[in-house]
């Protein structure tokens, strides 16, 4: 495990920017899994004049490792949909060089990524309970591969705001890429930013391995780096 503390939020998103695009640079296929949300905005918009103003990038395809469908309206999904919004679109990525993980294909998407050897690298945060992707403490096992998740009834009044506010449009399940072909991935990237994340950034990293904490299991993981801002990085500056 591989850990870099930067000043602040700007700082970090160059960093990570500069580390998505070593990926980016290399003279292969890279087939590369990346989060939406708000923390990731500014990182972004860095990529996006990166990509837009260099070299051709067509040696790169995106994949989205979980995704909320839009119940009664369809097309991409909240997931997708930011992405767009926020990357693809700046940076003038074609659809074509994006592979949308779905309801309708989640059973057919590890076999996907297992047939070109696997993702090059994967780029996601973690929640304030240490849930990655849509890995949810009590939703998944470690051994899970992509799977599809019922949402509780109780639960979908929270996610009215990721479906723009609409409860009719809240689905009744969602799709996430599990622990285990998350951790089939090559490289993994996760960043955490502000002092709201820095008692779980000290829980998953130097606690116990555990899935009432999911993200702890990147302890395991041969190529993982957390790139953190010092806020972020506050509970564990005495241990790294």
């Amino acid at each position: 495990m591989r850990i870099i503390v930067e000043k602040d939020y700007e700082q970090m998103s160059i960093t990570v920017m500069n580390l998505l695009l070593a990926k980016m640079y290399e003279n292969r296929k890279m087939n590369i899994a990346i989060t939406a949300g708000a923390s990731p905005k500014r990182m972004y918009e860095l990529l996006a004049e990166e990509v837009k103003n260099g070299r051709n990038f067509d040696n790169v395809t995106y994949y989205n490792f979980d995704e909320i469908p839009f119940k009664k309206s369809g097309g991409y999904g909240v997931t997708v949909s930011n992405l767009k919004k926020d990357y693809f679109d700046p940076a003038g990525i074609s659809m074509d060089h994006v592979h949308t993980l779905t309801v309708e294909n989640h059973k057919e998407h590890d076999a996907l990524l297992e047939s070109f050897g696997g993702l090059d690298a994967i780029f996601m945060g973690i929640g304030a309970d240490g849930h990655f992707c849509g890995n949810m403490p009590g939703f998944t096992k470690f051994g899970n591969k992509t799977v599809e998740i019922t949402i509780p009834e109780a639960m979908k009044p929270a996610l009215a705001g990721e479906v723009g506010g609409d409860m009719e449009e809240v689905p009744d399940t969602f799709v996430t890429m599990g622990p285990r072909s998350v951790m089939n991935s090559k490289s993994t990237i996760m960043f955490a930013t502000g002092k709201g994340k820095a008692e779980i950034i000290k829980k998953a990293f130097f606690g116990p391995v555990s899935e009432d904490i999911p993200s702890s299991v990147f302890q395991l993981h041969p190529d993982f780096t957390l790139v953190l801002d010092e806020d972020a990085a506050s509970e564990i500056k005495d241990l790294i």
